[in-house]
């Protein structure tokens, strides 16, 4: 194993806890329901402050996602050349 496989994958383990969490902040798409037949506690600039935020993690969901993916090609990739 070279030193780039090894720090290419400590990288990728930083990247895969940090895309489990993102995805675990999120809301589920079944909240909103709940919330509509309960009454809906929250006021209007709660429910729009939490979509900023449901909008934020998911964009983040995403940069992270295409990150971790081209880690995992470039690692594939090194490890094929470094042979």
């Amino acid at each position: 194993m070279s030193v780039w496989e090894i720090v290419f994958g400590i990288i990728l383990m930083l990247f895969s806890v940090l895309i489990i969490a993102v995805v675990l902040l999120q809301e589920g798409r079944s909240a909103h329901l709940s919330g509509a037949i309960g009454g809906g506690a929250e006021t209007f600039f709660g429910k729009n402050r939490a979509r900023t935020l449901d909008a934020m993690l998911s964009r983040w969901t995403k940069i992270i996602a295409i990150v971790f993916f081209l880690l995992t090609i470039v690692i594939n990739a090194v490890s094929y050349f470094a042979r």
